[in-house]
């Protein structure tokens, strides 16, 4: 049965390339730094499984150490020259965008297909179909491009080496953070949060307990940076006991109106350091000016979903 194990082996071996390839830059000063880090992240995905808590905490420790200590470098240069890519992007024209349209396409077919056992036999793990498909469809995708666009053999590897140094550390953030909310759900904050609210809020009325619900989960992902790491903290202190059981809400409307409430907090973050802060510093812009654009749209977009979960859930 496939499940998220061999997804995650997928991953692991992909960051395993990217620390050879550093490791075997010779052009590269800092190489080592970068080597180290992919190293880390690809025993994280390969064997985390096999090693204990305390394994898994000193590898969180040691990307720690070696994100903070300026040993990593920055991406040079890809398989290509940047006037050699731009000639091929000139020449091949709107074709490129076939195997990003394949990812989609793939996810959503796979979404609603692999999930259907044949005989008695399950293909896909219960409740991990969306993500074997998402993983199917960069597959497919990679193979499609590979034939379409006919690159060198390591040209895959070595494009998405330099995205993946360009970003650097903050490409695990969206884990770390994920992870974050997961302790934080496991010590018993989403039940502090749930006292405090319930102490405080007047959650007895539906639409107070949807507002509260909503806003501090875009309030908690501005904290916290990933809205992931908000949502078992927030769906433990109001969302469940409160909107689900106390006045019968749809869990799948709570859940995905939720999460989106946490993006509008993702929004106007610097926390989120991979949406916010990185691109801007990869596109030479001041400070925190893609925060300040994007908070007109999160502040109307959360009040949309305060009026859209209170909608669905009662008033239909």
């Amino acid at each position: 049965m496939i499940g998220l194990t061999q997804v995650y082996w997928l991953a692991g071996v992909m960051f395993a390339g990217f620390a050879m390839l550093s490791l075997c830059d010779g052009r590269r000063r800092r190489r080592g730094g970068n080597a180290l880090f992919w190293g880390l992240l690809a025993t994280s995905f390969l064997f985390g499984a096999e090693l204990s808590d305390l394994g898994n905490g000193v590898l969180v420790l040691a990307l720690v150490l070696v994100a903070g200590s300026g040993t990593m470098g920055r991406a040079e240069s890809g398989s290509a020259a940047p006037a050699e890519r731009e000639a091929r992007a000139k020449a091949r024209g709107d074709t490129l965008f076939i195997p990003t349209l394949v990812i989609p396409a793939v996810t959503i077919t796979g979404a609603l297909t692999l999930g259907i056992p044949v005989g008695r036999l399950h293909l896909v793990a219960a409740g991990q179909v969306t993500v074997v498909a998402l993983a199917l469809g960069i597959a497919v995708a990679l193979l499609v491009a590979l034939w379409l666009l006919k690159p060198p053999a390591l040209a895959p590897l070595e494009e998405g080496r330099r995205l993946a140094d360009t970003i650097g550390w903050a490409t695990v953030l969206p884990q770390m953070l994920a992870a974050l909310g997961a302790v934080f759900a496991l010590s018993g904050v989403g039940s502090a949060v749930g006292r405090i609210a319930t102490a405080w809020l007047p959650l007895g009325h539906h639409f107070a307990a949807v507002a509260a619900y909503c806003t501090g989960m875009a309030l908690l992902t501005t904290v916290m940076g990933n809205a992931f790491a908000a949502f078992p903290v927030m769906t433990a202190a109001i969302g469940v006991p409160v909107i689900i059981h106390r006045f019968g809400g749809d869990p799948a409307i709570v859940g995905a109106i939720g999460m989106l409430s946490g993006f509008c907090g993702t929004l106007a973050t610097p926390m989120a350091a991979n949406f916010n802060i990185v691109p801007a510093a990869l596109l030479e812009l001041p400070g925190n000016a893609v925060i300040r654009v994007q908070i007109p749209t999160a502040i109307p977009l959360l009040a949309c979903n305060v009026v859209l979960m209170y909608v669905l859930l009662f008033r239909l």
